[in-house]
């Protein structure tokens, strides 16, 4: 590359830290992951080393990336853990707020589900129905349902759709409650899937929602997702409910 093409535009540090930075807002490189070899960068960016170098020293000195001797350089954490906060704290130690999850999810993933079968791109819609496959043949195929393993399937589903939305805003706000989130999949699975009816509903929603996406139907994609996590949240309800009225009986035939 000659210096006349190192001066262009997009050519320079700031236009690369820049297009670097999109790349990870947009997920295309996550919290975590390593970055590619500056060779691989260079060429499929189309820039000088020297210029890329000085954009990924521009990235950690913003604490975007981080780089470790011999291993190459990583997309930091964007958000703070939010397991280690006092507020984390309360909310997994109280179950009440599995509700007000439920609410919360409702309104990012309806609208996340709505804007994926709106702005999903082909390789968008390859990527949903993997994880949907995933999810479907592991219920199928497996003798027994191991919780973990099911919540992280379904977490992972919805994900892919929320990434679809291509609104980096909404997708790094789900990301930063991933472990909330998993809990209240968690708590789904574990309380409603061992239940014949609720587990054919979940199975049922799912693939509708699937369908939805990947057919490009926004207003009945929304529709679906609020209604898979209004139907989660009425049916554990009901058990906290069929509970209480259990202990009460039991209370009732002790002698006090």
């Amino acid at each position: 590359m000659d210096d006349t093409e190192r001066l262009k535009p997009s050519s320079t540090p700031q236009a690369i830290a820049s297009r670097l930075e999109t790349l990870i807002l947009d997920g295309v490189f996550r919290p975590g992951q390593l970055l590619p070899s500056e060779r691989r960068l260079c060429e499929r960016l189309g820039v000088a080393r020297s210029s890329l170098r000085e954009a990924l020293g521009t990235l950690r000195s913003k604490g975007i990336i981080i780089t470790r001797q011999g291993r190459g350089s990583e997309v930091a954490p964007l958000v703070e853990a939010p397991h280690v906060t006092p507020l984390m704290h309360l909310f997994r130690e109280h179950p009440r707020t599995l509700y007000d999850l439920l609410e919360v999810r409702a309104l990012l993933e309806g609208e996340s589900a709505s804007l994926a079968a709106n702005r999903g791109t082909p390789s968008d819609r390859v990527l949903i129905t993997r994880r949907y496959r995933e999810m479907a043949d592991y219920v199928e195929q497996a003798e027994s349902i191991d919780v973990g393993r099911l919540a992280r399937l379904d977490h992972a589903f919805h994900l892919a759709i929320c990434q679809a939305s291509h609104n980096p805003v909404l997708m790094h706000t789900l990301s930063s409650l991933t472990d909330l989130l998993l809990s209240s999949v968690f708590a789904s699975v574990r309380h409603l899937y061992h239940r014949p009816d609720s587990r054919d509903m979940i199975n049922r929603q799912h693939a509708r929602l699937h369908r939805a996406v990947v057919e490009g139907k926004p207003q009945l994609a929304r529709r679906i997702a609020l209604e898979h996590l209004s139907t989660i949240s009425e049916q554990l309800r009901e058990i906290d409910a069929e509970g209480q009225r259990l202990e009460r009986a039991a209370m009732r035939l002790e002698d006090w």
